[in-house]
């Protein structure tokens, strides 16, 4: 078993602590060192003092001429020692024999220390070991009235004294650094507890490993994932959510992006910002269809919420395959519904023929001929042959009159079993219509749809149930017109918005059908406009030539 290395938190705290206390080992030896220098220089010029003063004394000057010197010169040596906390002052011959010194025993032995600068009449410093031990000396030279040598002073300070001068600062350097060692400590362990908490433990390899992981996972995730915090901003999102909702790319050093700043709609921008559980609601954009999941996200070390976690489903292209099937639904009812209608007319005709009233039976299938010329004459194939198929890669981004005549002749039979007379007009529709089939379905299928829904519940009315629908072309624009003489809407811009009726809610709920015509509308290029009033609802779709999408 590979044992668990140490985690950020550990490591920062060992980390700081070494570093505090070499820092403080460091400036401790620096501490000692600097104030020793200080006590050196100063026991120096102490020293300079005490043998400039005892050179230039007459009595010294004096004694130094007799021909015992040593008897009156060591009390007075002796006395001004005890006086200045002076370690030694040697008085001696220019020979390095000494006069006086704080050992009785080594009078009228040579001096060890260095005499020639001051032979030459200059005092100077400088440490030395003598008979004390190291100290530090200042020589200097006893002259008498012509300017001759006639003896030498040497005072000092041994470097023991010195440092033993030093213990009350070492203490109070040595406190000094225990307490910054202490205090850093202090605040290391609770930044590394604070660390420990965020990182939960885990050490930078650790960490590497999940972000890789964590990452991985986040940009191979097919739907749309963010996450919001608290503010209400997106923190992280993928590069799928990124398409959806129109993001900048995920490259790890954007700024959180405001959700209110989202292209979306008000609903959408609502929830994400409220943080609230959402299972697959859906939402209308300008060009998709989404699908939102929404759950609060915890933190695993507590109750405490982080913010909310999103999911964003596409289903753009499985609503224009569901509106291409309830087309292929609706021209295989009405087709079901021609087939037994026709079946039922030639019945009608065979009868007669059989009971020998042949002018009747002929009479009767002209007048159905007649009719059904009549309802389909204004949905008929141009002769002019702008209504075919063309042949070229133009064929995938525009529709033809063909599938414009099966959906309405479709949705005429459909009308007809709801009571509602639907009349479709396409003779002035010049060309092929410049949007796919899909959209194109989408837009007339769902006004057709709604108009039909809108007249169909009249009742207690003398008005007759009627729909009405023109294609033309205007001014090189493509115009769906689609008049109902229904109640009319109450409220046009809400009904533009995705789950607003006028009728209840079915199992699959309502209020899509003009919100899947705007944004088809928009995503083909053009607009869409609504009269309405008591007397019915008019729709008018304006589609821009040369804007139609693959």
């Amino acid at each position: 078993m590979v044992p668990r290395r140490w985690s950020i938190a550990k490591r920062l705290f060992a980390l700081q602590l070494v570093v505090v206390v070499v820092g403080v080992v460091v400036g401790s030896i620096w501490s000692w060192a600097s104030a020793r220098a200080d006590l050196e220089a100063a026991a120096a010029a102490e020293s300079r003092a005490v043998a400039v003063t005892i050179a230039r004394n007459p009595f010294v000057l004096e004694q130094a001429r007799t021909a015992d010197p040593s008897a009156r010169l060591e009390p007075y040596a002796l006395d001004v020692m005890r006086r200045t906390h002076t370690d030694f002052i040697t008085i001696m011959a220019p020979d390095r024999t000494r006069w006086t010194h704080p050992d009785p025993s080594e009078i009228g032995r040579p001096f060890e220390g260095t005499i020639t600068p001051a032979l030459h009449g200059r005092t100077f410093t400088e440490t030395s070991v003598g008979t004390l031990g190291p100290s530090v000396r200042a020589v200097t030279p006893i002259e008498d009235r012509d300017g001759r040598v006639v003896g030498l002073v040497a005072a000092g300070v041994t470097v023991a004294n010195i440092a033993s001068a030093l213990v009350p600062r070492l203490v109070s350097v040595v406190a000094l650094a225990l307490g910054v060692v202490a205090v850093a400590a202090l605040f290391s362990w609770l930044l590394s507890r604070y660390l420990d908490r965020v990182t939960a433990g885990r050490g930078p390899e650790e960490l590497a490993r999940v972000f890789a992981s964590y990452e991985g996972v986040l940009h191979s995730v097919h739907e749309g994932l963010v996450v919001i915090d608290r503010s209400g901003s997106i923190v992280l999102h993928n590069d799928r959510a990124a398409e959806l909702l129109h993001l900048p790319p995920m490259d790890g050093h954007h700024a959180p992006v405001p959700v209110q700043s989202l292209d979306v709609s008000d609903a959408l921008r609502t929830l994400l910002t409220s943080g609230d559980r959402a299972v697959d609601e859906t939402h209308v954009t300008s060009d998709r269809v989404l699908v939102v999941n929404q759950e609060m996200a915890f933190s695993r070390a507590s109750a405490k919420p982080m913010g909310t976690v999103a999911t964003i489903r596409d289903h753009t292209e499985l609503m224009h395959l569901s509106g291409e099937l309830a087309a292929t639904r609706t021209l295989t009812d009405a087709l079901r519904s021609q087939t037994h209608e026709f079946a039922n007319r030639l019945h009608t005709v065979v009868a007669l023929m059989e009971l020998g009233r042949v002018d009747e039976a002929i009479r009767f299938a002209s007048d159905e001929i007649d009719q059904h010329a009549t309802g389909t004459a204004a949905l008929g194939h141009r002769s002019d042959g702008h209504e075919r198929d063309g042949d070229d890669d133009t064929g995938a981004r525009t529709t033809s009159a063909a599938v414009l005549t099966a959906v309405l002749d479709g949705k005429r039979v459909e009308a007809r079993e709801r009571g509602v007379v639907l009349t479709a007009d396409t003779a002035g529709l010049e060309g092929p219509v410049p949007a796919p089939a899909s959209d194109t379905i989408t837009v007339i299928g769902n006004l057709v749809d709604n108009a039909v829904d809108a007249v169909a519940e009249l009742r207690g009315d003398d008005r007759e149930p009627r729909v009405t629908v023109v294609l033309t072309t205007v001014d090189g624009r493509t115009r769906f017109v689609v008049r109902d003489n229904g109640p009319g809407i109450p409220d046009v811009p809400a009904a533009h918005e995705r789950g607003w009726s006028t009728k209840a809610s079915g199992p699959d709920g309502r209020g899509f059908g003009l919100a899947l015509v705007r944004a088809a509308v928009d995503r083909i290029g053009g607009a869409v406009t609504v009269t309405t009033g008591p007397e019915g609802s008019t729709f008018v779709v304006d589609l821009e030539q040369g804007r139609a999408t693959a």
